[in-house]
């Protein structure tokens, strides 16, 4: 086995992959990764934009729907949601095999909508609705108005996938979301209900780096690029702690699936830092990597596989508490990045529906 399919069968962590475009599907190179191991895949409005924006190959499929009096933002979706319809086939055995766990393709509602808890409920519905799928996770972000949202969507039964997570105490209500949710679905049968809770990595060290030069002091440097692995160990240990107990044990009894916790921003933004520092350091069972394509190729060129995701629990804690004494507030850390994380998915929907637009526009010339 390789790299991807050991990470599975030994270490019981879900690699899926961070990308999706056109000519992944059309070429064949998704199914030969799914050969190789890949497990699931996420996407997002800044890779659409990339996708649609950055390539010939929606060209045609535009240029009719356009000139057949489809509204631009329309046949925004039309677009991505033949993508993602193509790429729940390419996944359709994954999921199949893997009794439901895996498999799944996530699509994000429009991110204007993330403050917006009565919008985001329509439009989650809307997407499962019109893409009518047993392996599509709806993405939702996990701000304060996105909460109430996400648990609405697994009373209905829907899988959801919560993204945007940068600190603990959000991620404990996103966890009590999926919870609460599971116990006001009214079906004995819980089985048929996934979620994962998309916990952001390599830009907490971004922020958190970004102060502690700041600071400057020998105790704040030391501390450099160690905030986002702390961090994360640290959500697997509430991870372990809320789905185990009475309370869950009821709950499992129904068939309910745990919220696997999803390594997200897993690329290494600082070259000074190694590749595969927010890989190699995640390992643990009941989790899942999502992986851009240079983090995967790497993955599978030189990982070292160990489970390392609960190894120094006690260590990950003190991190965040010097990290913390040093003078960075995680906090307002969270509220930076989730602001920023909102704002630039919000502006890569807003730039291609403005290209869109244009190309529109000269087609009708």
């Amino acid at each position: 086995m390789n790299r991807l399919q050991r990470l599975h069968a030994e270490f019981g962590q879900s690699p899926w992959l961070d990308n999706l475009k056109r000519g992944y599907i059309t070429s064949g190179k998704l199914t030969g990764l799914v050969a190789e191991g890949v497990r699931g895949l996420t996407s997002n409005p800044t890779i659409f934009q990339k996708a649609i924006d950055g390539s010939a190959d929606y060209d045609a499929q535009f240029s009719s729907l356009i000139k057949s009096h489809t509204s631009v933002e329309d046949a925004y979706w039309r677009m991505v949601m033949d993508d993602i319809n193509s790429a729940l086939d390419v996944f359709a055995d994954v999921h199949a095999h893997s009794n439901g766990v895996d498999g799944f393709v996530s699509l994000e509602v429009s991110p204007t909508l993330a403050h917006d808890t009565a919008g985001t409920i329509a439009a989650a519905r809307d997407l499962h609705s019109r893409i009518d799928r047993p392996n599509l996770m709806v993405k939702i972000p996990g701000t304060a108005q996105g909460i109430p949202a996400i648990q609405q969507m697994i009373t209905d039964g829907r899988s959801i996938n919560v993204t945007l997570i940068f600190s603990l105490a959000r991620y404990a209500e996103v966890m009590e979301s999926y919870v609460a949710g599971l116990e006001a679905n009214p079906a004995q049968d819980l089985a048929n209900i996934q979620s994962v809770a998309s916990f952001f990595v390599s830009r907490v060290d971004s922020e958190i780096d970004r102060r502690l030069d700041h600071i400057g002091t020998d105790a704040a440097l030391a501390l450099r690029g160690k905030a986002a692995v702390a961090q994360a160990q640290a959500a697997y240990q509430m991870f372990l702690a809320k789905f185990s107990g009475p309370r869950w044990e009821a709950l499992a009894a129904r068939g309910a699936a745990v919220q696997r916790p999803l390594w997200a921003s897993t690329s290494t933004k600082n070259p000074s830092y190694p590749d595969l520092l927010y890989v190699d350091t995640l390992i643990g069972p009941n989790s899942v990597n999502t992986l851009p394509d240079a983090t995967l190729a790497a993955l599978l060129d030189h990982g070292a596989l160990a489970r390392t995701i609960d190894a120094h629990p006690a260590a990950a804690q003190t991190v965040l508490e010097q990290v913390a004494d040093v003078g960075v507030d995680l906090s307002n850390v969270a509220q930076v990045l989730e602001s920023e994380g909102v704002a630039s998915f919000d502006k890569s929907f807003a730039e291609l529906l403005g290209a869109l637009g244009a190309k529109a526009a000269a087609l009708d010339a």
